[in-house]
């Protein structure tokens, strides 16, 4: 090596942090626990509940 790429290699050296652990790509997530949001229809079925409350059925 020359001497300006062993100067490039020793900055680099310098300003890398080599003592951090290695983290395995399967580790890596980004993904967060959650709960199911609660049902906003209660479990009804609306659409038919609407249509014989007024009367969709009716010739």
């Amino acid at each position: 090596m020359d001497a300006a790429q062993q100067t490039d290699r020793h900055d680099l050296e310098r300003r890398v942090h080599v003592d951090l652990p290695r983290i395995a790509p399967e580790d890596m997530s980004t993904a967060q626990e959650v709960e199911a949001p609660r049902d906003p229809t209660g479990g009804r079925d609306t659409e038919t509940e609407f249509m014989l409350r007024n009367g969709a059925f009716w010739p």
